[in-house]
């Protein structure tokens, strides 16, 4: 990748765990980017499979920043590698997720004149553990974000796969949070409520993997964390409601076949915010769990 002066540097940063099969392809799409003002950094966050020696591999061809360390989970990675990077803009990319390649040129040829906008995304698509891609989605259309429209769900909100962060936004909130694993939710959430705006483009950016190692796939993470991070936000009005609501949509998920955890958020949840949906959890509730497969 050539240097650009007149072109503001973009960091990708990449933490690794136990992505062997995926980081190959992740690292080759930052490599194939348009845009020509790239620095790379690579961190292996305590892999147990052969990733380390595949991502060295990449770097002796590409030479980008490579570091390899015991785990130390991805908001600590994070907060350290943006602390060495040198970028004005900051993309932190998931390991198992592509990059199309035109995603960095539109991202800095839209913000380039739009400093209240403190993060950029766009569209993604879906692909299988191979690489296939899922059933074609209608992408969404542009729209700008700040707080009420992320903590309310007014609107849809920025595909993690797909943000490109201004350094000073994130300095601006003190980095990531090391207490809550679920980082890109707390991220928008804070940078917008500092007074930064989301915006969203309507192009298509990236390509987000599906595979049996989701994190959206683990209710009782996305449960723990994500209360975890509206409680930051417990002084806004609609606090409760937020909560409620967030309740209803995971019983909706858990009830048949995580019955301690539906119990739980059964037991969470105000009677005043009982509505139909927490009435179909009941129902999912009752009937026996599903087998698992495999």
């Amino acid at each position: 990748m050539s240097d650009s002066k007149d072109l503001p540097l973009v960091s990708v940063i990449i933490s690794s765990y136990n992505h062997a099969d995926y980081i190959e392809a992740c690292i080759a799409s930052v490599m194939a980017q348009t845009y020509p003002n790239v620095e790379l950094l690579v961190v292996d966050d305590g892999s147990r499979d052969d990733s380390v020696t595949r991502i060295r591999r990449l770097q002796e061809i590409h030479g980008f920043d490579f570091v390899a360390q015991e785990n130390k989970g991805l908001s600590r990675t994070l907060n350290e590698t943006i602390v060495r990077s040198k970028g004005s803009l900051i993309a932190p990319f998931g390991s198992d997720d592509i990059m199309l390649p035109e995603r960095l040129a539109l991202q800095v040829a839209h913000m380039r004149d739009k400093p209240e906008v403190g993060i950029c995304a766009g569209n993604v698509e879906t692909i299988d553990e191979q690489g296939r891609v899922r059933a074609k989605q209608k992408p969404r259309p542009a729209r700008r974000l700040g707080f009420d429209d992320i903590f309310l769900g007014q609107q849809p909100g920025a595909p993690a796969p797909t943000m490109l962060f201004r350094r000073e936004a994130i300095e601006a909130v003190g980095g990531y949070d090391p207490e809550i694993r679920l980082e890109d939710l707390l991220m928008k959430l804070k940078i917008t409520r500092a007074g930064y705006m989301i915006d969203i483009m309507d192009e298509v950016l990236a390509q987000y993997r599906t595979h049996g190692h989701n994190t959206y796939k683990n209710l009782r993470f996305m449960v723990d964390n994500v209360m975890k991070t509206y409680a930051i936000f417990r002084d806004h009005p609609a606090y409760e409601e937020v909560c409620a609501r967030f309740i209803n949509s995971m019983l909706m998920k858990c009830a048949r076949d995580d019955k301690p955890l539906a119990r739980e958020l059964f037991g969470r949840l105000p009677r005043r915010y009982w509505n139909r949906k927490t009435l179909r959890a009941v129902g999912r509730y009752l009937l026996p769990a599903r087998k698992p497969r495999g």
